[in-house]
């Protein structure tokens, strides 16, 4: 009983939090021009059309934050957004919209400089406390995701598998994608064991990520 109490304390303080004050902060297209670092962030991670930005805004409860990150010229970049009062003492944490990986049909060089800052920021950001995979679960993951997956183990960084669009695939096949993500992730270093499958248009697993967001702050 005490663990459900607790879990359903956790599940309204985090909601409590992203139905404050949430503001975009600045965008990053190279590590020189990162924000100072006063607050803890949590970085979203995921392959183009994963559905990253619709995700952002369900979880922050507002129609079009993340659009800001989507007008032209910072599509390439890490976008920033404070989560809290910054007038009482500053943001509690840092949402960091990260660019999709994946792209196959970009130019090469894009694709080097995208790759760059991603890695760049994953690795070497101890600001940074989790990062967040997105899956597509009509797709499971990938071998883009992977690579991604490699690269945060390899530098021992959190991460924890996050499935999107989970209402558009019958319950049965999200709970085997489900099972098989969560069979990799256990054989991964860096990985989180439990995976949260998501809606951003249904609400499905929106409180449990705000949840998980707030407990990878510490």
């Amino acid at each position: 009983m005490s663990d459900a109490r607790d879990d359903d304390a956790a599940l309204e303080t985090a909601r409590k939090l992203f139905a404050g004050p949430i503001t975009f902060l600045k965008s990053a297209p190279t590590l020189q021009f990162l924000p100072d670092p006063v607050a803890p962030e949590v970085a979203f991670a995921g392959r183009s059309n994963v559905g990253k930005s619709s995700l952002l805004n369900a979880l922050t409860g507002r129609n079009a934050l993340a659009r800001t990150s989507n007008t032209p010229g910072r599509t390439q970049e890490l976008n920033f957004f404070d989560v809290g009062n910054p007038a009482n003492g500053g943001p509690v944490l840092r949402l960091v919209d990260m660019p999709g990986y994946g792209f196959a049909k970009a130019p090469p060089e894009v694709v080097r400089r995208w790759r760059f800052l991603i890695n760049d920021y994953l690795r070497g950001r101890q600001e940074l406390k989790r990062t967040l995979v997105l899956v597509d679960a009509r797709h499971g993951i990938k071998d883009v995701d992977r690579e991604i997956m490699a690269m945060l183990d390899g530098a021992a960084v959190g991460y924890r598998l996050v499935l999107t669009k989970a209402d558009k695939i019958k319950a049965s096949e999200l709970a085997d994608v489900t099972q098989r993500t969560a069979d990799e992730a256990r054989k991964r270093p860096a990985a989180h064991p439990d995976i949260i499958a998501t809606s951003s248009e249904g609400g499905l697993g929106i409180p449990e990520l705000r949840a998980a967001v707030l407990d990878a702050i510490g």
